[in-house]
């Protein structure tokens, strides 16, 4: 006859008992501690439906006041900023901005869910930086070009593209400067979004590697670590990292280099994570929209400006700028599309294009240039420490990931 678990004398003040597992020994108090997390999950449950409803009713007001838009990221960033100043001491900073931002893209999902495009396929590195900045909840379009999203923004499809816009080791991403310098959308905000590279594959070990699928710009980042691991893999090239994990998908024998997202996403096992051969390597994000940001007082301004084919002409244009006292953080050479062997300047400053000191050097370059466009101010985007991955983890193959 089996025993059942006793609780006599549970309400004369003894402390309750429960076994975490089967067979385990019991661990007093842990019933109770159960209970409040229970009580406290539904708290907040609770309040997340009041957040909800107070949403609704910023969303009417905005209505009644004939307000274009109910996206407000200047207003998102200022609220994440001052939990993060309140909570850091009592729980991760890297936890409650991930925690919030999914809040408050559920909260604006409730009255109307936010559209965005971003370069696809699904998988990818844009996929999770357009994750990080709008959460889960938006509406997700992808695009199989950078101009497809540029073009989804213009039509009104989506309300932001999300593409990137440069790599810290491989340079800038040159079809997104053509896009910017021929279209009429401008840079809304910034994401920097460090770059750990995985290897996927139903291999059984990493021996039986024959062959290696990703974008040419992973492979590059992975080629010293690629020469020491799998020197005898054929290394094939792909359009994007989501679509070597689908090669890798069908074959016991290949692998894919690509984010851990698209493990989750195509079922694929992390044979080894972090196999990128920089540790500072990071990808720089940019989000377009019609119109740029307002000031914030950490403000980045990107223009783009040609100059006369003359001796010292870009340098004059330099000195205008140094002689303002407006700090250069990039500058990029591109062809001109209107004249052949000609070139235009992108170059990214400090400060927004509001402020006195910016303004008074864009009208000053605008003498010396053959023209000026300012392709946008945005705040700007630092990357957290505590995001940057290491290099070369190497471990045991994870178990399989399922889609979620």
């Amino acid at each position: 006859m089996k025993r059942k678990v006793g609780t006599k004398g549970a309400g004369r003040g003894r402390p309750t008992a429960e076994a975490a597992t089967p067979g385990a020994p019991a661990i007093p108090g842990l019933a109770d501690a159960r209970k409040r997390i229970d009580a406290l999950d539904d708290r907040i449950l609770d309040l997340l439906a009041r957040r909800a409803s107070v949403a609704r009713d910023i969303a009417k007001k905005k209505h009644a006041a004939a307000m274009p838009v109910f996206h407000d990221p200047e207003r998102e960033r200022r609220v994440l900023e001052r939990l993060i100043g309140k909570g850091a001491k009592r729980f991760p900073p890297d936890a409650i901005r991930a925690v919030f931002r999914e809040v408050m893209s559920a909260c604006l999902s409730v009255e109307q869910p936010l559209r965005v495009a971003y370069l696809g396929p699904e998988g990818t590195f844009t996929q999770l930086a357009a994750r990080r900045l709008f959460g889960l909840q938006a509406r997700y379009r992808e695009c199989a070009t950078i101009d497809a999203v540029f073009e989804a923004v213009e039509s009104k499809d989506a309300t932001y593209g999300v593409v990137p816009f440069e790599n810290s080791t491989e340079g800038a991403v040159s079809m997104t400067s053509d896009a910017l310098l021929d279209g009429n959308l401008v840079i809304r905000q910034e994401h920097v979004l460090p770059v750990a590279h995985c290897l996927l594959s139903r291999a059984p070990a990493l021996s039986q590697v024959s062959t290696v699928y990703s974008h040419p710009q992973a492979l590059a980042q992975c080629r010293s670590w690629l020469a020491k691991h799998l020197p005898r893999a054929q290394v094939v090239q792909t359009t994007s990292t989501a679509a070597a994990a689908r090669e890798a998908q069908t074959d016991d024998r290949a692998a894919a280099i690509a984010a851990d997202i698209a493990a989750e996403i195509h079922g694929l096992p992390i044979v080894r994570s972090n196999i990128q051969d920089r540790a500072e390597n990071a990808t720089r994000f940019v989000v377009l929209a019609k119109d740029d940001a307002p000031p914030t007082g950490h403000d980045r301004t990107t223009i783009a400006f040609g100059v006369a084919d003359r001796k010292g002409a870009l340098r004059r244009v330099l000195s205008v700028l140094e002689d303002a006292d407006v700090n250069l953080t990039r500058i990029e050479s591109r062809p001109s599309r209107s004249r052949a062997w000609h070139y235009v300047f992108l170059v990214d400053l400090e400060g927004h294009r509001k402020d006195a000191a910016v303004a008074r050097a864009l009208a000053a370059v605008a003498k010396s240039a053959d023209f000026v466009k300012v392709i946008g101010s945005y705040p700007r985007a630092e990357a957290l420490a505590e995001e940057r991955p290491r290099v070369a983890a190497s471990h045991e193959p994870t178990p399989r990931r399922r889609r979620r």
